[in-house]
């Protein structure tokens, strides 16, 4: 819905109509579950409405389809009007999901009218990114890398500083491998954001790759535990190791059991580089639950 729904521009007949009592569930209720539905409620006898409709027709034309507008003359059609409890003229009243979302009574200047509309539009094209950015989450928890990917470059195209999309395409970089590119897109979210939970999931995994680089190779480090188990920032980097190899698992029950043996060894860097961990697996992860669970009963028994 973000590319189509936002880019199309339907003829006029489509873009303002007139409705009844009969239609309106499919004109306003049903149409509003796809577009915002601005529903101009009007008489033959009403001045300020005949001021009104036009300034209405205007400005839904300027929005190029992201705004419908459908007039109901209220002489012909009391029902809907009572049923929606509009009573004086001119009433307007803008649907979306198939309920009123905002309203206003009487003339206003087009200025006003135009803030109206701004408004409307504005929630409902964030409702369509959060669908959007909901879906590609998804597609990402699902493997699919390329699927995220577009997804989430689609509401950038909309919406270029929106932070949660930034850290699922820098996710989507990492995942495949491209830690420069993850960096790089990780970098346009603006300074005010950073302190987004999804940035700084992404943050704390590139941190964990390059600590992972320098770390040596897992044989290595695990035969230097095996001669001595106290070795701990050798059992420290056999745990970035392997985290960066995706046995999480591993990584947690090594840095673990530094924190066992001497939790409070080197400023805390075991418990430190765990909840390194925990922030770039993110809260849903079941190794991180579980991870923190374990580290909870160590450090308070």
């Amino acid at each position: 819905m973000l590319g189509a729904g936002l880019n199309d521009a339907p003829g006029d007949a489509e873009i303002i109509k007139e409705s009844s009592t009969a239609d309106f569930m499919v004109d306003v209720v049903e149409a509003s579950k796809q577009q915002t539905v601005i529903v101009d409620f009007w008489a033959p006898w009403c001045q300020p409405c005949k001021q009104l409709t036009p300034v209405l027709e205007k400005i839904v034309r300027s929005y190029a389809g992201k705004l419908r507008l459908v007039k109901v003359n209220v002489d012909q059609n009391q029902a809907i009007a009572a049923q929606l409890r509009v009573q004086s003229l001119p009433t307007v009243l803008a649907f979306q999901d198939g309920k009123p979302i905002d309203g206003f009574m009487g003339m206003q200047p087009e200025s006003a009218i135009k803030e109206f509309a701004e408004r409307v539009v504005g929630a409902d094209e964030q409702d369509q990114i959060a669908a959007v950015i909901d879906s590609a989450e998804q597609a990402l928890e699902d493997g699919d890398l390329q699927g995220a990917a577009e997804a989430f470059a689609a509401v950038l195209q909309v919406d270029p500083e929106n932070a949660d999309a930034l850290a699922g395409l820098a996710t989507c970089y990492l995942k495949s491998g491209d830690a420069t590119r993850a960096e790089q897109t990780i970098g346009l979210v603006p300074p005010a954001k950073r302190t987004n939970s999804k940035v700084e999931s992404v943050k704390a995994s590139l941190e964990l790759a390059k600590v992972a680089e320098t770390a040596g190779p897992a044989d290595e480090l695990s035969q230097k535990i095996a001669n001595d188990p106290n070795d701990h920032q050798s059992r420290i980097d056999l745990a970035m190791s392997l985290a960066a190899r995706g046995d999480k698992s591993g990584a947690v029950q090594h840095l673990l059991e530094v924190v066992k043996r001497d939790r409070d060894w080197n400023d805390e860097a075991a418990r430190k580089q765990l909840v390194k961990l925990f922030e770039a697996w993110g809260p849903k992860d079941p190794i991180t639950n579980d991870g923190r669970r374990q580290l909870s009963s160590i450090l308070f028994s």
